[in-house]
């Protein structure tokens, strides 16, 4: 059978199952399988083996059930809690300055967390309400979470780009360090976004009466809120930039600082550890049926020799090297629309590196863009997990469908970040070749 047809019944035959409903991880897995066995016999299988237990020796593995405990911990610690009071009391007295605080809360969150959905969750059920019952526009409440809440999987540390790292083979110390300044970059182009447009329309997002603003007295205690989040963000990730520790020593320091915000906020109980624990299992038993399919995936596309085709197809593009580049992004966010973020990892990224390399684009550059397109597609309809997040925690008067429309130009101002990113790729590089 010629490689073109193989090439189309390959991904036809994943496609079909994908739409049955059938999980994706087990449909890769499953077809990369059966394909593998059909062109190639069970010997085939030994070079899946080879290549997972190359990967489960790696000790990076490790930080990924690390830093889901740590977030299953951070999200019922009660730190959200005191980190919106705090914001609340800073930067009530500006309009639009509940949103701005909330996008600065997410951010935080997602330096401590890794994950997308716990700032989500904790700002849809803390910042939500408190917005809409000051006049907030529904709309822009609902956009500001659903965007500062994907920044998660963006600024590190991330478990997008451990999963990245273990697929690609780059420096997971190199993505962590990568994903600061373009997180940085996105969180100002929505805060001026924000600002700007509540300039030509104040009624959006009303500042609030001097009598909630608090004095200073309260507002400098209030401060003690981030200096608990703050040691987390600094034990981890300072001790990474600095070569004190690994990515996956840094993620047992932030355990540690998960269960000292536990004992401060006095919530560290057996009930706690039960369920995150619980959760971290579950989450991770899932992680690693992922790279048991990327491998049996990228073993039976390189076996059939259906990556020299899709690498014909995609240099054949007119326009040259920055023409695949953008068609490649325009690809994943496609796909974001419709596939979980690390279905598209397992799909993409065995095509997609070995063409990015062979032109001569950086991989941690690469991986940047890439993980910005994932962060997009969590809150992009019809299946962003944001937005289901969100509807789960929001008061009963919102509906999906203002939840829909609200992401709308939040995707629009990610999308002139990630086109600066790719315009200025030291925004992307320069830490990494700084610290590294």
């Amino acid at each position: 059978m010629s490689i073109e047809m193989l090439t189309l019944l390959f991904f036809g035959t994943l496609l079909l199952f994908v739409f049955l409903g059938v999980p994706l991880t087990f449909v890769l897995g499953g077809v990369s399988v059966v394909f593998l066995y059909f062109t190639w016999g069970a010997d085939a299988f030994y070079m899946v083996a080879s290549q997972i237990w190359g990967t489960m020796e790696s000790s990076t593995l490790v930080a990924i059930p690390l830093f889901v405990f740590m977030a299953m911990v951070l999200e019922r610690t009660g730190v959200a809690k005191d980190l919106y009071h705090m914001m609340h009391l800073w930067w009530g007295g500006l309009r639009g300055g509940l949103a701005i605080g909330t996008l600065g809360i997410c951010a935080l969150f997602a330096a401590m967390c890794g994950i997308s959905g716990a700032a989500v969750v904790a700002m849809g059920t803390i910042a939500l309400p408190s917005m809409l019952e000051r006049g907030y526009d529904k709309k822009l409440a609902l956009g500001v979470i659903n965007t500062g809440g994907g920044w998660g999987i963006l600024i590190p540390p991330s478990i997008l780009m451990i999963l990245y790292s273990l697929i690609t083979g780059v420096s997971v110390g190199q993505m962590f360090a990568a994903g600061v300044l373009p997180g940085v970059l996105l969180m100002v182009l929505t805060v001026l976004y924000i600002v700007v447009r509540c300039a030509f329309q104040p009624n959006l997002a009303p500042a609030l009466p001097k009598e909630e603003r608090g004095n200073m007295a309260e507002k400098m205690r209030a401060l003690r809120a981030v200096i608990l989040p703050i040691l987390i963000v600094v034990m981890v990730l300072g001790s990474i930039i600095k070569g004190i520790t690994t990515p996956t020593e840094a993620a047992a320091v932030g355990v540690l600082g998960s269960l000292l915000s536990a004992i401060v906020y006095r919530k560290l109980t057996w009930g706690l550890m039960r369920e995150a624990s619980l959760r971290t299992f579950k989450l991770t038993g899932m992680i690693m049926w992922i790279l048991f399919a990327a491998h049996a995936f990228s073993a039976a596309y390189q076996s059939m020799g259906a990556q020299a085709l899709i690498e014909g197809l995609m240099t054949s593009i007119p326009g040259g090297p920055w023409a695949i580049i953008i068609s490649m992004m325009v690809i994943v966010f496609l796909l974001a629309m419709v596939l979980d973020p690390v279905g598209i990892m397992l799909i993409t990224l065995p095509v997609f590196m070995p063409i990015v390399q062979s032109l001569g684009f950086d991989p941690i550059w690469f991986g940047i863009l890439f993980v910005i397109n994932m962060e997009i597609g969590y809150m992009t309809p019809p299946f962003g997990f944001n937005l289901f997040y969100l509807k789960g925690v929001a008061p009963p008067d919102v509906s999906m469908r203002d939840i829909y429309s609200s992401v709308i130009p939040f995707v629009l101002v990610e999308i002139v970040g990630l086109a600066l990113i790719m315009i200025f790729p030291e925004i992307a590089t320069y830490l990494p070749k700084a610290l590294f």
